[in-house]
C-alpha cells in the first residue's frame, strides 16, 4: 500500500474512534506509526511532528501498568530519535534514552518486545555518545546489543537490527580511538548483515554506506586498493538506491564523496577532486538553514575548495572557501562543541593565502587560529597531534621569513634559525618546538620583552607535550620550561607584567590540560611517574596564575586531588598534610553561598577523615570509589535531568545571548564550578555523590522567569538568535527585555526566561510544549519577576491591568519567589525583600486586588480542588488571543490537552471544563449564570459567567425553621406563570412548586415555551422540564459504610440550598439547559423529605438505604421504592456518561422536580 493511502486510512480510523472510544489508543498509535514511515521514506518533518503528538495522547491513554504502555514509550523514543536525527535537537535525543529506558524496565527478558527496547535504547546511547563521545554511552550501547543478539538467533525480525548496531559500535569505537581490530569486527559485522538484505530491501542501502565506510577507513589504515575499489562499488549502489529526496541521499552522497577524496589523496587525480566537490555541493543542498548537517556540509565544501587551489592556485576556489568557512564559524561560535571545525579551517585558508600572496598578516592570522584550534583538541585527543604539526609549521614559516629579513643580528639568527627543523613527524615537530623557544629565550635575554617571554613558554610547552615522559629529551624540556615559568614570576612579583597575555593564557591551559592527561593516564595504568609529573605542571600553573587569578581556586583543587590521589598510592603523609593545607585556605577564596565554597568545605572534611582513618580510605581508594570520567559520567546526567524540567531556550544574563540547550551545557562544562566539581565529587560519599552533584549542579542552573503586559516592539526569537541583547538598537520591548536580564543579573541569577523571545512562536510542537510546560517552568524558577510598565515609583498596584491578564494567574500562584518592579524599575514601594509573597502587606495587597486568599498565594497546588473557585479566579481575565482564556488555565488545573489556536474560545473553554469533570468528577463548575456555549449547553460560553459567586449555604437550623411553616403536599407539581408586572414590561415570572422543595420563583426576558418547547413537543408539555440539582460524589466522602454522624451530616448537606438546573428534553433521551442567565435557588422543605420523596440523587438513597436501614424510620424503609433516571447531557460520549451524567428521582407514580407548564 502506497505510504499516503496508509496514512490516510490510519487517520479515517482514528475519526472513526472519538474521545472516548475504547481503541482509541490504538488508533493513534498506529497512525503515528504510518506518519513515522513515511517520514523516514520521504522526511517530511510535519509528519514526524505529528506522530510524536499522536504517540504522546496515545502513552496518555495507558498509564503505569497498562499492557501497551511500553509499545507506546518505544514508538515515541523512536520518533524523537528520528527528529534528532534530522533537526538535532539534543532535548530530541535525551528524551529518546529517557522513553528507551522506561520501556526496556517495563519489558523483561521473557516479553515479546525485549529485544526491541535493548535495540532502542542503544542505538540512542550510541546517538549520544557521537554527540558527546562519552565512552559509557558507548559501553554500555556494546552491552546492550549484544544481549540482543543472544536473545535473536539469525533470521529473527530483531536479528539484523542488533547486528548493524554493533558494527556501529566497532566503527564509533575505532574513530574514538584508532584500534584497528575494531575496525576488522565492525567489517566483518557488516558483511553478515549485508549478506542477510537482498536486493530490494529497504535497510539494503543502509547496510551498503556502512560496509563501504568501514572498508574505507580500513584503506585509510592499511592503503589496501580494494577496500578502496570496494567502497566505490558500494557507495555507488547505496546512492543509486538513494534517490534525489530520499532521506539517506544527503548520507550516500558524503560517503562516495569520501571515496573520491580518498583515492584522490592517494593518487592525485585532478577529475577524482571534481567529482568531490560536485558530490558536497549537492549534500550541501539538501542542507538548508537550520539543519543539523549544513555545518558539516559547508566545511566538507570549503576543505576540498582549498584543495583544489592548492591545485590550481584559482584564488575564486580560495575565496568561496573563506565564505563557507565563516558561514560555519557564525554558526559554530564560540562555547560551541564543533567550534574547532571552524577555527581549524579558516586557520588553514589563511595559511594557503599566504603561500599565494605572502602577506604576513595571513600567516598571523593563521598562527592565532592554530593556537585556539588546538586549545578545543586538548592532550589525549587523536587529533592533537594534527593541530600541533600545523601550528608547528606556521610557526616555523614565520621563523624562516624573519630569518631572511633580519637586519644587524643576521647572522646570528641564521646560525639558530639552522637548528629549527622543518616540521614533518612529531620528533622534528618536538625539535623545532624547543629550538624556537630557545629562540624567543634568547630575544628576551637579549631585548626584554615580555611577548618573547611569554611564547617560549608556549613553546616548550608544546614541546613538553609532544615528549612526554618517555623521551630521552624529556629532561631538557622541563628544564627549560622551568626556568622560563621561574622568570615570568619574578615579572609578576615586581609588577612588571600583572596581566596574563592570551598567549601566556593559552600555554598555561595547555600544561593544564596536559596535568589532567598525565592524570588520566596514571589511573589507567597506575604509574607513579605520571602523577608526579602532574603535580610539577599544577605547581607551574599556580606560579604563573596566583592568588586572585579567576582559575586559581580550581587549580589549587586539582593540585590537591593529585596530592590525596598519591597519598594513596605511596602513604606519603606529607602529600595529605600538604593538600589539607591548600584545603583550608580555599574557602578564603570564595563567600557562602557559592557553589565552591560548598565544595571546599566537603573535601576539607574528606581529607581529615583520611588522615584520620588513613587505612579506610585506602581500603576503599577514591579510584575505587569513582574516577573523574565517572563522575562526568554522574555530572552530564545530573545535568541533562535538571535541563529536562527548564526552559528549551534561556537568556544569558551575563552576556545577553540567547542560548539553546547545547549552548547551556557548553556554557557549564566550561566553567569553573564544573572542573571543580569534577574533580571534587570524586571524593563525596558514594552514597551521597548524585544528590550533592545534584545540589551543586542545580545551584548554577538557577533561572529567573519574567511576567509582564506584551507592549510594543516586542523583540522575537528571530530578533535575539545569535545576538546579545545589550549590544540590541534601543526600543521599547528591547529595553524592558535588557531591564528584566539586568534585574536578574543582579539578584544573582545567570539564566533568565521571558515569553517574547524565548519560544519559537512558528512552531506550533514548540508552543504546544510550552503552554503545557510553562506552570512547571514558573513553579521551578528560583525567582519570578513581575514588571508592572503602568504603576509609578510611589504608587499602588492594586488597580495594575497586569492583575487582568488571562496568563496572570499561573503567574502568580505558580512561583515561591516573586519581586515586583515599577515603570522605572524599581521594587515595588522601595522594599529590599528577597520575596514579595513574603511580606504580609504586599501579600494582603495581593488578595485584595486579586481576590485570591492568601492561604492560595504562598502555598497553590496545581489540581482539580475547588475547580469553581479557580474558575471564579480567572472570570475577570482577559487575553489577546481569546482561546488563551482557557490555555492559560492548563496549568491551574494541571490538565494536558491539545492546544489548538484557530479555534473557538467557547470550544478552548469547554474542552477544559470537561476535562476537569472527566477527571474529577466536579460538577460544581456546572454552577453558573450567563449564555450557554455552542461546545455544550451544561458550560458557559464564556468564562466571566463564574463572577457570580455559587449560592451560599443557609445554617441548618435556619432551613429546618423555614420548612416546617411551608411544606409542601407530596404529589405536587406546577409551573404556574404570574400576572405580568407592569413596571417589568417584556419579563415574564413563574412560580414552581414541587413536592419536597419550598416555592420557588424565577423571571425570565420571554416566555418559558418560548425557550424550553421544540416543535411538535407542546402535546408532550407535562414531561418537557426537568429541574435537577447537580451531585459530586465526594458527600459519600469514599466511605464504604455510613455511620449515624455520617448518614445525619450527608441528610444536612442535602437539605442545604442549591442552584437548580432547568433543562429541556430533547430525543432520544437527551437533554439540553435552558434559561442559563437567570439563578433558581432551590431548598428542600426538610430532612424527612428528602428520604421519603426520593430528592436528590437515588442511587445515594440506594446507598443509605441498602448500608445503613438501620438508621431510617420502618415506615420509611418500606415505602422507599427508589429509582434513577440517569440521561446524558447532549454532546457527550456515551463512554464517559459517568462523568457527565447529572442523576435525577424518578418514581412512577409521581414525578418529583418534573414541573408541568401551566397557563
Amino acid at each position: 500500500m502506497d505510504l499516503t493511502d496508509e496514512v490516510s486510512d490510519k487517520r479515517a480510523e482514528l475519526e472513526g474512534c472519538r474521545p472516548g472510544h475504547d481503541s482509541r489508543d490504538v488508533a493513534l498509535g498506529d497512525l503515528a506509526v504510518a506518519l513515522h514511515n513515511r517520514f523516514k521514506a520521504e522526511g517530511k518533518v510535519d509528519d514526524v511532528d505529528e506522530a510524536i503528538t499522536l504517540h504522546r495522547a496515545a502513552l496518555e491513554l495507558r498509564p503505569s501498568g497498562h499492557p501497551e504502555q511500553s509499545s507506546s514509550l518505544l514508538g515515541l523514543a523512536r520518533c524523537l530519535s528520528s527528529r534528532y536525527g534530522n533537526q538535532g535537537v539534543v532535548a530530541d535525543l535525551e528524551e529518546a534514552v529517557t522513553l528507551s529506558r522506561e520501556a526496556l524496565a517495563l519489558c523483561p527478558p521473557d516479553h515479546l518486545s525485549h529485544g526491541a527496547s535493548l535495540n532502542s535504547l542503544a542505538r540512542n546511547l550510541r546517538r549520544r555518545f557521537e554527540k558527546y563521545t562519552t565512552m559509557h554511552d558507548l559501553d554500555e550501547a556494546f552491552e546492550l546489543h549484544r544481549s540482543a543478539l543472544e536473545l535473536h538467533p539469525s533470521g529473527h525480525p530483531e536479528w539484523s537490527s542488533s547486528l548493524h548496531g554493533l558494527a556501529v559500535c566497532f566503527l564509533n569505537r575505532y574513530n574514538n580511538q584508532g584500534v584497528v581490530a575494531d575496525l576488522k569486527e565492525a567489517v566483518t559485522l557488516c558483511r553478515e548483515e549485508l549478506a542477510h538484505y537482498p536486493p530490494g530491501h529497504p535497510s539494503r542501502g543502509v547496510s551498503l554506506k556502512t560496509l563501504a565506510y568501514g572498508l574505507l577507513a580500513k584503506f585509510w589504515e592499511q592503503a589496501t586498493v580494494h577496500d578502496l575499489d570496494e567502497a566505490f562499488e558500494l557507495s555507488r549502489t547505496a546512492l543509486e538506491l538513494h534517490p534525489s529526496g530520499h532521506p539517506e541521499r544527503y548520507l550516500s552522497l558524503c560517503g562516495l564523496a569520501l571515496c573520491f577524496s580518498s583515492r584522490y589523496n592517494n593518487l592525485g587525480v585532478v577529475a577524482d577532486l571534481e567529482e568531490v566537490i560536485t558530490l558536497y555541493r549537492e549534500a550541501l543542498g539538501i542542507c538548508p538553514p537550520g539543519h543539523p548537517d549544513r555545518c558539516v556540509s559547508l566545511n566538507n565544501l570549503g576543505v576540498n575548495l582549498q584543495k583544489r587551489f592548492k591545485k590550481h592556485s584559482t584564488m575564486l576556489d580560495l575565496d568561496e572557501a573563506f565564505e563557507l568557512h565563516r558561514a560555519v564559524s557564525e554558526l559554530y561560535p564560540p562555547g560551541h562543541p564543533e567550534q574547532f571545525f571552524s577555527l581549524h579551517g579558516l586557520g588553514r585558508c589563511f595559511s594557503s593565502r599566504y603561500d599565494k600572496l605572502r602577506a604576513i598578516v595571513d600567516l598571523e592570522e593563521a598562527i592565532t587560529l592554530g593556537r585556539a584550534a588546538l586549545v578545543l583538541r586538548p592532550p589525549g585527543h587523536r587529533h592533537r597531534s594534527t593541530c600541533l604539526y600545523n601550528l608547528g609549521f606556521n610557526l616555523w614559516t614565520r621563523f624562516w621569513r624573519q630569518a631572511s629579513i633580519s637586519g644587524s643580528g643576521r647572522a646570528k639568527f641564521v646560525r639558530r634559525a639552522a637548528l629549527v627543523l622543518r616540521p614533518i613527524n612529531d620528533a622534528r615537530a618536538a625539535f623545532s618546538f624547543h629550538a624556537l623557544s630557545l629562540h624567543f629565550w634568547d630575544k628576551f635575554q637579549n631585548q626584554p620583552a615580555i611577548a618573547d617571554l611569554d611564547e617560549a613558554i608556549s613553546l616548550a610547552t608544546y614541546a613538553l607535550e609532544l615528549r612526554l615522559l618517555n623521551h630521552g629529551d624529556y629532561s631538557a624540556s622541563t628544564g627549560k620550561l622551568a626556568l622560563f615559568i621561574r622568570e615570568r614570576v619574578q615579572w609578576f612579583v615586581q609588577g612588571r607584567s600583572p596581566n596574563e597575555s592570551a598567549v601566556l593564557g593559552q600555554a598555561v591551559d595547555s600544561l593544564c590540560a596536559l596535568e589532567h592527561y598525565l592524570r588520566d593516564r596514571f589511573r589507567k595504568q597506575h604509574a607513579v611517574a605520571d602523577l608526579v609529573e602532574a603535580i610539577t605542571l599544577h605547581k607551574y600553573v599556580l606560579q604563573l596564575r596566583p592568588a586572585g587569578h579567576p582559575s586559581h581556586p580550581s587549580n589549587i583543587h586539582d593540585l590537591k586531588l593529585c596530592l590525596i590521589e598519591k597519598f594513596h598510592d605511596t602513604a606519603a603523609v606529607g602529600d595529605s598534610d600538604v593538600a589539607i593545607a591548600l584545603e583550608r585556605k580555599t574557602p578564603d577564596l570564595s563567600v557562602p553561598g557559592d557553589p565552591s565554597y560548598d565544595v571546599s568545605k566537603d573535601c576539607l572534611a574528606t581529607y581529615l577523615r583520611i588522615k584520620i582513618s588513613p587505612q579506610l580510605m585506602r581500603a576503599s581508594s577514591i579510584r575505587s570509589v569513582a574516577t573523574e570520567y565517572e563522575v562526568s559520567q554522574v555530572v552530564r546526567h545530573v545535568v541533562s535531568e535538571i535541563l529536562e524540567t527548564m526552559p528549551t531556550r534561556l537568556l544569558n544574563t551575563q552576556t545577553g545571548v540567547l542560548c539553546d540547550r547545547d549552548a547551556q551545557i557548553s556554557h557549564f562544562t566550561s566553567s569553573q564550578q564544573h572542573k571543580q566539581l569534577l574533580s571534587s565529587a570524586m571524593l563525596y560519599d558514594p552514597v551521597e555523590r548524585v544528590g550533592r552533584i545534584h545540589t551543586v549542579v542545580s545551584a548554577c542552573f538557577r533561572f529567573a522567569m519574567f511576567s509582564h503586559r506584551w507592549g510594543e516592539g516586542e523583540p522575537s526569537l528571530r530578533d535575539v538568535q545569535g545576538r546579545a541583547i545589550y549590544d540590541m538598537p534601543p526600543s521599547s520591548g528591547v529595553d524592558k527585555l535588557q531591564k528584566f536580564c539586568l534585574a536578574a543579573f543582579k539578584q544573582g541569577y545567570q539564566w533568565a526566561w521571558s515569553d517574547t523571545c524565548c519560544i519559537d512562536k512558528d512552531s506550533s510542537t514548540e508552543l504546544q510544549e510550552a503552554i503545557g510546560s510553562m506552570f512547571g517552568w514558573y513553579r521551578r524558577s528560583a525567582l519570578t519577576i513581575v514588571y508592572l510598565s503602568d504603576v509609578p515609583e510611589t504608587g499602588s498596584f492594586a488597580a495594575s491591568q497586569w492583575f487582568g491578564r488571562g496568563w496572570t494567574l499561573q503567574e502568580l500562584l505558580a512561583p515561591a519567589t516573586v519581586l515586583f518592579y515599577t515603570r522605572n524599575w524599581s521594587l515595588y514601594r522601595n522594599i529590599e525583600s528577597s520575596n514579595h509573597k513574603a511580606d504580609s502587606t504586599i501579600l494582603e495587597e495581593i488578595a485584595k486586588a486579586t481576590g485570591i486568599a492568601s492561604r492560595f498565594l504562598t502555598d497553590f497546588t496545581p489540581g482539580m480542588d475547588d475547580a469553581r473557585l479557580r474558575l471564579q479566579w480567572a472570570s475577570s481575565c482577559r487575553t489577546t488571543c481569546p482561546e488563551d482564556v482557557a490555555y492559560s488555565l492548563f496549568g491551574i488545573f494541571d490538565v494536558h490537552l491539545p492546544v489548538l489556536y484557530g479555534e473557538s474560545a467557547e470550544f478552548a473553554l469547554g474542552r477544559l471544563l470537561a476535562e476537569v469533570i472527566s477527571q474529577s468528577g466536579d460538577i460544581s463548575i456546572l454552577d453558573w449564570i450567563g449564555e450557554v456555549s455552542t461546545f455544550h449547553s451544561c458550560f458557559p460560553a464564556r468564562i466571566t459567567s463564574y463572577r457570580t459567586l455559587p449560592l451560599p449555604s443557609v445554617p441548618p437550623s435556619d432551613a429546618e425553621e423555614q420548612s416546617s411553616t411551608t411544606s409542601q403536599r407530596p404529589g405536587s407539581s406546577t409551573v404556574k406563570q404570574k400576572s405580568a408586572d407592569p413596571s417589568s414590561p417584556g419579563c415574564h415570572t413563574y412560580e414552581i412548586q414541587a413536592s419536597g422543595l419550598l416555592p420557588l420563583e424565577i423571571t425570565l426576558p420571554e416566555a418559558l415555551e418560548n425557550v424550553a418547547l421544540f416543535p411538535g413537543e407542546l402535546e408532550n408539555a407535562t414531561s418537557a422540564l426537568q429541574l435537577v440539582r447537580p451531585w459530586h460524589s465526594k458527600l459519600l466522602s469514599g466511605s464504604a459504610k455510613l455511620d449515624v454522624a455520617a448518614t445525619e451530616e450527608l441528610l444536612v448537606t442535602l437539605g442545604r440550598p442549591f442552584s437548580a438546573l432547568l433543562l429541556t428534553e430533547l430525543p432520544h433521551n437527551e437533554y439540553r439547559r435552558i434559561v442559563s442567565s437567570t439563578v433558581i435557588a432551590a431548598q428542600p422543605t426538610d430532612s424527612a423529605s428528602i428520604l421519603h420523596n426520593g430528592h436528590g440523587v437515588a442511587t445515594t438513597y440506594e446507598y443509605v438505604y441498602e448500608r445503613s436501614t438501620s438508621h431510617i424510620p420502618a415506615e420509611t424503609r418500606e415505602n422507599q421504592t427508589p429509582w434513577v433516571e440517569s440521561f446524558d447531557v447532549v454532546g457527550l460520549q456515551p463512554s464517559n456518561l459517568r462523568a457527565y451524567t447529572i442523576e435525577v428521582p424518578f418514581d412512577p407514580s409521581r414525578t418529583l422536580y418534573r414541573p408541568t407548564v401551566v397557563d
